[in-house]
């Protein structure tokens, strides 16, 4: 099966982290966020962290952020590195700037 142009856009589009945790927003934007603030973790610690912003969730929520971050994992929008039998997952932010610099005269016309 061949996507669209558009298909294709809408199933393979950058992650965008919410600004904050809100309890109204979205399951998957709520997974994000908890990632990114964790900055490296699998699927359990970042229902950890949701617990700690949203101390009601419900434990079965587990498995679905477990299959969605594994998902956007197979799509190639988040980082992972096996370990044992999970993944630890990121989402490939730059924390230092980068050394070096860029010699004009040597750039390809």
């Amino acid at each position: 099966m061949t996507l669209s142009d558009q298909d294709f856009r809408e199933k393979f589009k950058p992650i965008q982290i919410p600004s904050s945790y809100d309890i109204s927003d979205i399951l998957e934007n709520r997974a994000i966020f908890a990632l990114a603030s964790l900055g490296e973790a699998n699927g359990e610690e970042v229902f950890n962290r949701m617990r700690e912003y949203e101390p009601g969730i419900k434990e079965v929520t587990i498995k679905f952020i477990k299959q969605y971050l594994f998902t956007l994992y197979e799509k190639g929008l988040l980082k992972g590195i096996k370990e044992g039998s999970s993944i630890r997952y990121n989402l490939s932010k730059i924390t230092e700037p980068n050394e070096g610099f860029v010699d004009p005269e040597r750039l390809a016309p």
